[in-house]
């Protein structure tokens, strides 16, 4: 095979795989519309207690009582002074609190106590695929889909932009996932778009159809070419490119760096 008809070949493929379908998006998503979002007007459920949160237990009238930074157990519970083990998670710190009086009315006459949750681990949201920095993102208060990304330090330029996934569990504990277009967002075609996170939501950012193949041809075929690829250095990826600048990351500080487009 001629040098020139391989070069055909393989910009062919990387052509016709820029129009593909990604393989990475959900077959059968569920609908925008379905995914719950938090009505301004209503007012926000109570916080519930959850496994990993941090708990100080004080008894107004008897702080030799007091339990500082109680931690709520993978079973969901916590253990105290003359109560033993008491079950906490998926409790309102008031449904706690009334619990823990009943408990201790045997021992204390009138007891008076209060519930203070000293950290929270609920409010936690899992990013990964191309973003800055995967992980775990801690959200406080009404968080939406874009703001989630931009505290992940944004998209690399290998993100597919266009069908980003974003799994949650319903009302039944059931998973459902759907493909959000976050392009529509930026150019301010369809904010729906930009959905509200809610605790334990996972979003997941795929890699571009180009980005699949560049990485294809640079494994598969370039290192397999004595000398590498004739040309391939200089080659013009027009994802390296996105919001005007190209976006270089240093793995060992984490820090994205974007300078402008020429």
């Amino acid at each position: 095979m001629s040098l020139k008809l391989l070069v055909c070949l393989i910009f062919s493929a990387l052509f016709l795989t820029a129009c593909w379908p990604s393989p990475n998006m959900v077959i059968n998503p569920t609908p925008l519309t379905q995914f719950t979002q938090p009505d301004p007007a209503k007012k926000a459920p109570a916080y519930l207690i959850g496994v990993g949160d941090t708990l100080d237990i004080k008894f107004m009238y008897n702080p030799e009582l007091n339990e500082l930074a109680v931690p709520v157990r993978p079973d969901g519970r916590i253990s105290l002074q003359l109560a033993n083990d008491v079950p906490a998670a998926n409790l309102t710190p008031e449904q706690l609190r009334k619990a823990l009086i009943e408990k201790y009315s045997a021992e204390i006459k009138k007891p008076e106590i209060a519930v203070i949750i000293r950290s929270f681990t609920g409010n936690r949201v899992f990013v990964d695929g191309e973003v800055v920095l995967p992980g775990m993102v801690e959200i406080r208060g009404p968080t939406s889909l874009m703001q989630v990304l931009s505290q992940a330090h944004g998209l690399r330029e290998t993100a597919r932009m266009s069908n980003v996934i974003v799994i949650r569990k319903d009302a039944e504990g059931k998973p459902m996932a759907a493909n959000v277009d976050i392009r529509k967002v930026i150019n301010g075609t369809d904010m729906t778009q930009d959905i509200a996170m809610l605790p334990y939501d996972i979003v997941y950012v795929p890699k571009s159809n180009i980005a699949n193949w560049l990485k294809f041809v640079d494994e598969y075929i370039n290192r397999a070419v004595p000398g590498g690829f004739p040309g391939w250095s200089e080659f013009y990826n027009p994802y390296t490119y996105s919001f005007g600048g190209f976006t270089k990351v240093y793995p060992d500080t984490g820090v994205a760096v974007v300078a402008p487009g020429p």
